[in-house]
């Protein structure tokens, strides 16, 4: 690896010419493969040295301790308490500027569902924040999906608008532009919809922004008195936006199922440590799914292991959600 970049040199185009030659002195070439490699290698030592994996602080899931997440360069540090948060913050960042990295506190922030007024890292103020982007997707302090929803269809109608010339042109055919609207606008707004917890409320939403993209994509007014039973009848949508959701969140469950050991299945399956409010429970992630299939978790478990199965299960549910048999 180091032969790569020794004596290496680059000069810079510009409109003017091309600049002299530099020598390289760190950091490598843009696309480089071993870009993500360096890097993980960086982070895996940050986090060894720095204990993380062997401390006492996190959160208890099936009997197993979590108390870091880590994707690229998005980490997610997670404690019971602000001691031991601030702990293993703190062990993060020596390590990191031990190893040559420093942590950016401007795009470090804390949420937490304890009343902190104010959290510190050795001088440096963190932000105590209810809702942040955490890979693509919305994760606010008290795991409701609704806002999340609201923003991908809200995403969703920015690109269906600028779509308009496409629309309203002529010579695009009708199947054409169906197909448009399915591969540029609504995989924005399905985009992490496998971990949604979705709700009534919710579905009739997304069963508005899928219409109002039909209408939108037909030219149908406001005004025109048209039946929406029409307007599919038009479109013939093979399932509903909703119902592909359905598909997403059943072909990722039977995924993890299969899997012998993963964390994913123990943070699915697996029981947090302490107490439910009492009252009307919140639903759950996994409630949906059985609400979905009408099945119990050990029916679930035996289709998800038998695939033709699972997949002519999946197919007879969405092939249900057409919306023009009722």
């Amino acid at each position: 690896m180091k032969n790569l970049y020794t004596n290496q040199q680059a000069t810079v185009k510009t409109d003017y010419g091309n600049t002299n030659w530099f020598n390289i002195g760190k950091g490598v070439r843009q696309g480089c493969i071993l870009s993500p490699y360096l890097f993980n290698l960086y982070a895996e030592h940050i986090m060894r040295k720095a204990g993380i994996e062997e401390a006492a602080g996190g959160i208890k899931i099936g009997g197993r301790n979590i108390n870091n997440l880590r994707y690229a360069d998005d980490t997610t540090i997670m404690a019971e308490t602000a001691d031991d948060l601030q702990y293993l913050l703190r062990k993060v960042k020596e390590e990191s500027a031990a190893a040559g990295l420093k942590l950016n506190m401007k795009k470090t922030f804390v949420m937490t569902n304890a009343p902190i007024q104010e959290f510190y890292i050795d001088n440096d103020q963190v932000e105590i924040v209810k809702e942040f982007i955490f890979l693509g997707s919305s994760i606010n302090i008290d795991g409701n999906c609704s806002n999340e929803i609201k923003r991908r269809l809200l995403m969703g109608r920015k690109a269906m608008v600028s779509l308009d010339k496409l629309i309203k042109s002529k010579d695009v055919s009708l199947a054409t532009k169906i197909r448009i609207t399915k591969t540029m606008v609504f995989p924005i707004t399905t985009y992490g919809c496998e971990s949604w917890t979705i709700k009534q409320a919710d579905r009739r939403k997304i069963d508005a922004f899928e219409l109002w993209c039909w209408r939108r994509l037909l030219r149908v007014p406001w005004t025109e008195k048209r039946t929406n039973k029409s307007v599919l009848q038009e479109i013939k949508p093979e399932c509903s936006l909703e119902a592909s959701m359905v598909k997403l969140k059943l072909s990722y469950f039977g995924h993890i199922m299969r899997r012998q050991a993963s964390l994913e299945k123990e943070i699915m399956l697996g029981m947090v440590g302490g107490k439910r409010r009492r009252g009307r429970q919140k639903k759950r992630w996994i409630d949906t799914i059985k609400e979905d299939t009408h099945l119990t978790l050990t029916q679930l478990n035996t289709m998800a292991h038998n695939r033709n199965m699972g997949r002519g299960l999946i197919h007879r549910i969405v092939k249900s959600r057409t919306r023009l048999n009722g």
